[in-house]
């Protein structure tokens, strides 16, 4: 009798929730976490909201920080050690929010443990050892997002949503701007891999992400005019100030320019010319409030300064689509060969500024061999391939390695 009740009282509260409209998750994913920084704790967040999610666990190296969010968020367990996140029994994928230098290293690890995997850009910290990663993901069936989370801002997702149900027609040419509201610390910028690698990258995979073709080639030029101490560090790390074109098959280019500083606040902004219209966004401010008066006539206040503000909704929503990714089977919404791509993109970015010509992203691709014993580069000097709209077909065998020709490539999309 007492069963009966209970599964009475059961199927009174289902029918309750469906008469009110509450979704009733098909499947929930148990998800650790390490890092609770800024980012991890973002996500941690994102997580407790989302109804297919639950975070079981949280690291970080002072483990007053993981027991602070474990608090704050109902995590039931945190620890000091990123393995015991990794190979804690219950849990089904690693939301990896760690440092750069620890990216690589970890997410070998989860991909040994046949954990899935979320992990904050970078991949790694070079080519060879994100390709190396990439294909340790791949061997192990395991799915890997790269965290690109301009993808999922809402204003850059109207964006590509206009492209793709044709609002504008066929593209004519793009502009994206990237700008900071203040220059970094020296010490950020010091080997912290240079503009391109650090800043820019979001605007190339933006650029790709919404051309929705490959790039062949480009051409970058870098400047200092801020912060004139940086001018003694080497290559990309000397320029505050940059600006990019993105040639892609079929001859359409994308111009980017990106600063790290703009007085006025964070200035993230695209625009799209179409045959049949053009469609832009605006910065986003705190409010709508707008001011009228005899001097002045605008915004009440200044656009967001802090990226965290700024994209705050699309660290939401990039963790609600690899979840329902994991619930439903479904491929990565960013994968491991779009964060490689990008950072390819960087890198010849970076070349085109110190050589001062336009740099085929087949001479980067092409300078990275692999086969059973990992991923190096062999040339630096490669000569460009003629070929070069079909460098990433070509690139497939290289990268892959000789033991995994009946895979599945690493730039099949």
């Amino acid at each position: 009798i007492i069963c009966q009740i209970l599964k009475m009282r059961i199927v009174g509260i289902l029918f309750i929730a469906v008469v009110n409209g509450l979704q009733i998750p098909s499947r929930v994913v148990n998800v650790g976490v390490i890092g609770a920084g800024r980012i991890g704790v973002v996500h941690v967040e994102a997580l407790a909201n989302c109804q297919n999610a639950k975070c079981v666990i949280i690291s970080n190296p002072t483990v007053s920080k993981a027991e602070s969010v474990a608090r704050m968020y109902n995590v039931p367990e945190w620890t000091a050690d990123a393995d015991e996140v990794i190979n804690h029994p219950d849990v089904e994928a690693v939301w990896i929010c760690s440092p750069s230098s620890f990216h690589a290293e970890q997410l070998v690890k989860c991909a040994a443990a046949g954990k899935h995997i979320f992990c904050e850009k970078p991949i790694a910290t070079d080519l060879p050892e994100t390709i190396s990663a990439i294909n340790v993901c791949a061997d192990a069936n395991v799915k890997l997002m790269t965290a690109l989370q301009r993808r999922f801002d809402p204003n850059f997702a109207r964006v590509k949503k206009a492209i793709v149900d044709n609002e504008i027609g066929d593209i004519i040419t793009m502009k994206l701007c990237s700008r900071d509201p203040a220059p970094p610390p020296f010490e950020y910028v010091k080997g912290g891999g240079g503009i391109f690698k650090d800043m820019a990258v979001h605007d190339l995979d933006m650029s790709r992400h919404l051309m929705g073709s490959e790039p062949v080639e480009i051409l970058a030029s870098g400047t200092c005019h801020i912060d004139k101490k940086i001018m003694k560090l080497q290559g990309p790390e000397a320029y505050d100030t940059a600006n990019i074109i993105v040639r892609y098959a079929g001859g359409k280019e994308a111009i980017i320019d990106v600063c790290r500083q703009a007085p006025y606040g964070y200035d993230q902004r695209a625009e799209v010319l179409g045959t049949k219209a053009m469609i832009q966004t605006d910065n986003m401010y705190p409010n709508t409030a707008r001011i009228f008066a005899a001097d002045y006539t605008g915004n009440a206040d200044l656009p967001y300064d802090f990226f965290m503000s700024r994209y705050k909704e699309a660290y939401k929503q990039e963790t609600v689509a690899f979840v329902d990714a994991l619930v439903n089977d479904m491929p990565s919404p960013c994968t491991g060969e779009d964060g490689l791509i990008a950072l390819i993109m960087a890198i010849a970015a970076g070349k085109s500024a110190q050589e001062n010509r336009w740099v085929q992203f087949s001479e980067v691709a092409d300078s990275v061999k692999c086969d059973e014993e990992g991923c190096m580069i062999v040339d630096l000097g490669v000569e460009p391939n003629l070929e070069t709209e079909n460098w990433m077909q070509r690139a497939v065998s290289n990268l892959r390695g000789s033991s995994s020709t009946k895979k599945k490539g690493i730039f099949s999309r």
